[in-house]
């Protein structure tokens, strides 16, 4: 056999080399399963990373996705229980359990699970009508995916969410379902608005009676406050007047005023009683007389003149002759001076006849008395 035999014979075995390590060495990715056959009968499953199998003997059928898939179904009529045919697209969540299962058990799971949804869906929308399909979508969900569950156990899967995409009524019922649901919405928007003033006609009035009780309040404190210093200004006035009194009738009591004292003060007051052209009539009450009776005693007994004891009161009749101010003025001033001029000599007098009574001498001294004023009568007469 020459070199070039030789060598043809060495990539022969060479190729067939590679071509039975290929058979025999097979990869199987993460989250895969490859299911081996051996002469077109089920020997194994082979799990992920390096496996050996027979080459030329074993093959390995299907590979099998272990993860979950999400299967979007086309919408599909509907028709509920009111008669109205809608759309409702679904969307499914399922996972291969079991690889062996979901090869030989169904020819296509896939198919199987849209098909086995559409038929469910249709059963479970047709007991319920237009509205109560459109509100409850999760118990449709929830009894979907109870009898899918149930269904699809056997062929190695496990369905774990079913979702309806989407429910779409027909054309009319939608134009229908948008004027109910802006009649809706204008019929809230009405109740809200009425709400709002009620509550802001309710706070406007809390308000203005929270103000005017506030207002009320304050008024009632001021006028509190008011007659508090009212009473308080009266009793300190009525202490004040009453301090004043005291001090005035202790300073009398203090000074021992006499009846001649007391008339000197009558006639000193006398110019103001006559200052009115009011006054027509004066009532000389019975202690002054009784005062100017004592004050004229003591003069005449100081100066020898006999004394006309006067009645308990004098009434003086003015009548319509009655002097203008300015003449009672005068009149008054006269008087006041005459009877300061016989206080005067009263009191000279008493003096001198204390003096002349220590020594024994019956000597009276008269006092300086002042002159007379033109037209005047001498003091006591």
């Amino acid at each position: 056999m020459d070199g070039i035999g030789i060598l043809v014979l060495f990539v022969l075995l060479v190729l067939f080399a590679v071509v039975v390590l290929t058979k025999t060495i097979r990869i199987v990715p993460q989250a895969r399963a490859g299911v081996v056959e051996r002469f077109g009968k089920y020997k194994g499953t082979l799990p992920a990373g390096l496996n050996l199998v027979v080459p030329f003997v074993d093959k390995v059928r299907y590979m099998i996705d272990l993860r979950e898939q999400v299967v979007s179904f086309p919408p599909q009529p509907v028709i509920t229980e009111d008669n109205l045919v809608v759309s409702i697209d679904t969307v499914i969540y399922f996972q291969v359990t079991d690889p062996v299962a979901a090869t030989y058990e169904i020819a296509n799971y896939i198919q199987a699970v849209e098909q086995l949804t559409m038929t469910t869906l249709r059963n479970i929308v047709g007991g319920m009508d237009l509205e109560e399909t459109l509100t409850s979508r999760d118990e449709i969900n929830s009894r979907l995916r109870g009898v899918l569950d149930e269904a699809t156990g056997k062929w190695g899967i496990r369905v774990n969410r079913v979702e309806l995409k989407g429910i779409d009524p027909p054309p009319s019922i939608k134009d229908s379902m948008e004027k109910q649901m802006r009649a809706d919405r204008e019929k809230r928007a009405v109740i809200l608005t009425a709400e709002g003033q009620r509550q802001a006609a309710i706070l406007t009035a809390e308000g203005g009676k929270q103000s005017a009780i506030l207002t009320a309040e304050g008024d009632r404190e001021s006028l509190i406050l008011r007659a508090q210093a009212d009473r308080e200004s009266q009793i300190l006035k009525a202490q004040g007047e009453g301090q004043a009194i005291q001090t005035v009738f202790q300073a009398i009591h203090d000074g021992s005023p006499d009846q001649a004292l007391l008339a000197y003060q009558y006639l000193q007051m006398l110019p103001k009683i006559a200052d009115g052209s009011a006054n027509k009539v004066w009532v000389v009450p019975s202690e002054i007389t009784k005062a100017l009776e004592g004050l004229g005693s003591t003069i005449g007994g100081a100066q020898g003149i006999p004394v006309d004891n006067a009645g308990p009161r004098r009434r003086v009749d003015m009548g319509s002759d009655l002097p203008d101010a300015a003449t009672i003025s005068a009149e008054s001033d006269k008087t006041l001076q005459n009877a300061h001029n016989e206080v005067a000599a009263a009191i000279a007098a008493a003096e001198a006849s204390a003096a002349g009574g220590s020594r024994g001498s019956a000597k009276t001294r008269e006092s300086p008395a002042d002159p007379p004023t033109e037209g005047e009568e001498p003091p006591g007469r």
